[in-house]
């Protein structure tokens, strides 16, 4: 019999969900009965779903996103002023196919950053990259990477991400270079690839936490006039962390 040689040569080819489904086909005598076409239509299909799960995980890990979050586990019940319809079509991953941004702003606790994170999981679900990151961490990187010679790589790579993930905006007032990093970044972004800012601080604060007000303008120009926002608002979902336990992971 060819079995062995074939399952060889596919291991060699790195067909790994065809040589699955051969395997499986020819252990088991529930196939016997299809024609050579519907077997092979069989393998042909485990490839490419396989293929598929393969390129989800690789976007997932590469995402790096900070919690495990999902659209289905977000929490409608709380009363913190987040549109459910809205959020069903932001699901369907439009926005990001129009290069449109979405901000998340209200207080600590309700959520922002679990909604970024489940936006995020759904645009790698639908065949989009995207990077997370901390706004403390990215002007880290960016300074870090001045210093070692990979600068340019970490724009470029910031550049070419279908959907970018800052959270926790806002934490302090910007110096000069890191509101020239973040304008060359969202330069380069701008009405090609979607990003999501979340912050505690309303948008009326931005400008002046961005504190040049040249550059202010240039970067919230460049982030607001094309942005979905979401406001929420209520006590921090936290508290309800211990009541969760064991169950589902579901929005904090």
């Amino acid at each position: 019999m060819l079995t062995v040689p074939t399952a060889d040569k596919l291991r060699t080819l790195k067909l790994y969900g065809m040589l699955k489904a051969f395997e499986e086909q020819t252990a088991s005598s529930d196939y016997t009965d299809l024609s050579f076409e519907e077997r092979m239509g069989l393998i042909t299909d485990r490839e490419i779903t396989e293929k598929e799960n393969r390129r989800l995980s690789t976007r997932l890990r590469q995402a790096k996103l900070r919690q495990q979050a999902c659209m289905e586990n977000i929490n409608y019940r709380q009363p913190r002023g987040l549109d459910k319809s809205l959020m069903q079509s932001l699901a369907q991953c439009t926005w990001i196919k129009e290069g449109l941004n979405i901000l998340i702003t209200g207080p600590c606790g309700v959520g922002k950053s679990f909604i970024a994170c489940a936006l995020a999981h759904k645009a790698c679900l639908n065949g989009y990259n995207a990077r997370y990151i901390r706004a403390p961490r990215l002007f880290q990187e960016m300074t870090a990477a001045k210093g070692d010679g990979s600068y340019i790589r970490l724009m470029k790579a910031y550049a070419k991400a279908h959907l970018l993930v800052i959270d926790d905006w806002g934490l302090s007032v910007l110096n000069e270079q890191e509101r020239r990093d973040l304008l060359e970044i969202l330069e380069d972004r701008h009405g090609i690839h979607s990003t999501i800012v979340t912050s505690q601080l309303p948008l009326k604060h931005w400008h002046e936490t961005i504190g040049n007000p040249t550059l202010a303008d240039a970067i919230l120009d460049r982030l607001i006039h094309n942005a979905h926002q979401i406001q929420l608002k209520g006590d921090s979902l936290r508290k309800k962390k211990s009541e969760n336990k064991g169950k589902l992971h579901v929005d904090e």
